[in-house]
């Protein structure tokens, strides 16, 4: 990648010095733009802000970050609908894992009803159920599908990587919500859905574990690398199509 080729992230969560990942965050963008020499800008974008698409086009890339309940829930479905739907690099992590499938079920399956227990703890079969046990603050390995853009990215099958969630898919909902372009990508030990990522789309990815952690240790995550990669391609080809017109 070129040095001049720059990139803007929004970062949709709101900002606190507290959350391990969200100092870990401008650590990884900035490994991943030193490693592809890539300029990477980024604005916290509170939730409340997302009003409209056009707050949104000003980026080259969405992440939504950890740190749910966001302020506004609608505010973080509306980004992760406007990336899914047309075409800007996504990356979502731990919160963003359990919106990403959230917005998914919603406007693209029309499951009008799918709805997250922190956020509505009355209803009776969420697609977002609580962990039968929490994962905090704790590492756990990760088994990633073969042939899958994330696999690809790491350059191995098994993964260790760290959590700080309560919540997660719930199992019975995994053959109807990844019947189409939507696929299981990670899996834990038993089973469960800890990654996914779209079929048809530049660059969309969602892990329930914080893969950005790993950058307070000196570690590139190999996720946010692939994030702004797909971002510098983004940003390069509109520039060219600017340059025709």
């Amino acid at each position: 990648m070129s040095s001049k080729c720059r990139v803007k992230v929004a970062l949709v969560g709101e900002y606190s010095a507290a959350i391990t990942a969200h100092r870990a965050i401008p650590e990884a963008l900035r490994l991943a733009g030193e490693a592809l020499g890539v300029a990477v800008e980024y604005d916290w974008l509170a939730t409340q802000r997302i009003l409209d698409d056009a707050t949104l086009l000003a980026y080259d890339g969405i992440w939504c970050v950890p740190g749910s309940p966001y302020a506004v829930t609608e505010g973080a479905l509306r980004a992760i609908r406007f990336a899914r739907e047309q075409g800007v690099p996504f990356l979502g992590t731990c919160g963003g894992f359990q919106h990403a499938l959230l917005e998914y079920a919603r406007n693209h399956l029309g499951w009008a009803d799918a709805e997250h227990a922190e956020l509505s703890p009355q209803t009776q079969a969420p697609l977002i159920a609580p962990l039968a046990c929490a994962l905090q603050d704790v590492s756990e390995r990760v088994h990633l599908v073969s042939g899958s853009r994330i696999a690809e990215l790491y350059g191995v099958r098994e993964i260790s990587e760290q959590y700080l969630c309560r919540y997660g898919l719930d199992d019975a909902f995994i053959e109807p919500l990844m019947a189409q372009a939507l696929k299981a990508s990670g899996h834990d030990e038993a089973g469960a859905v800890r990654a996914i990522e779209l079929d048809d789309h530049p660059f969309f990815i969602a892990t329930l574990f914080q893969p950005e952690r790993a950058a307070l240790q000196g570690r590139l995550p190999p996720v946010v690398a692939g994030l702004v990669g797909a971002c510098a391609v983004q940003s390069v080809h509109e520039a060219q199509q600017e340059a025709v017109a």
